[in-house]
């Protein structure tokens, strides 16, 4: 009796120890939740709880194999943390700091995927390749990008920085800083060259093109009259 207690004293001790090196080396991640998700009630809900925290932790694990190129532990690890999690980071992916993956069911970073600070992704997004080819192959990903559910950014292009792509985009070609973009496939809108600030409302996103059919339509009723 005495033995298993021990035993659960030491397995408890442990956990303890292991997410409390979690909140450390992922303070940051920790933060940006608090930051940018209003469901985020306490500490211990968003540590133990935030899948996109846990597939972080996971891809750590498995980055660090992979670099050490220890063959087939890499992808077991970053396939068990899709399991538990429903998001695939690979091995090789690089991830900056600050990144936020809200409720990340279904998401995918591919092998070459370059992801940069303060990033957010939604369910859904897909960061993948395009075709069979070797190399970098996966999208280069700004500081401070959002992009929403379902969108899907493909092959070797670079989203620049403080960009929003809206919900279901599908993004093929580089995007410059400061933009949004959206539809299928995505068309890019400026916003004066301005930076966009951050912001969690993906309903009244401005599509370029309805923009450029409202001009038209406004200029048709003045000639008209």
């Amino acid at each position: 009796m005495y033995t298993c207690i021990s035993i659960l004293l030491n397995l408890v001790l442990l956990a303890a120890v292991f997410w409390l090196i979690v909140a450390v080396l992922f303070r940051k991640e920790i933060l940006a939740i608090f930051e940018r998700d209003p469901a985020a009630n306490g500490f211990l809900e968003v540590l133990l709880t935030y899948s996109g925290i846990h597939a972080l932790v996971f891809h750590s694990i498995a980055r660090t194999l992979y670099r050490m190129r220890i063959p087939f532990l890499p992808r077991w690890i970053s396939q068990t943390g899709r399991f538990f999690t429903g998001i695939e980071i690979h091995p090789g992916a690089t991830i900056g700091k600050g990144l936020f993956i809200d409720h990340g069911m279904g998401v995918v970073i591919g092998e070459t995927a370059v992801i940069g600070d303060n990033v957010t992704l939604y369910q859904g997004v897909t960061l993948g390749g395009t075709g069979k080819e070797k190399g970098k192959r996966h999208p280069t990903i700004g500081n401070n990008v959002v992009i929403g559910a379902g969108a899907k950014v493909l092959g070797d292009i670079k989203i620049g920085d403080n960009s929003y792509i809206g919900s279901n985009a599908v993004v093929i070609k580089d995007t410059p800083d400061n933009s949004t973009v959206v539809g299928v496939p995505g068309r890019v809108t400026k916003q004066d060259g301005k930076k966009i600030e951050l912001s969690l409302d993906h309903v009244h996103v401005l599509d370029p093109l309805l923009q450029e059919i409202d001009d038209l339509k406004k200029r048709l009723d003045s000639l008209e009259k």
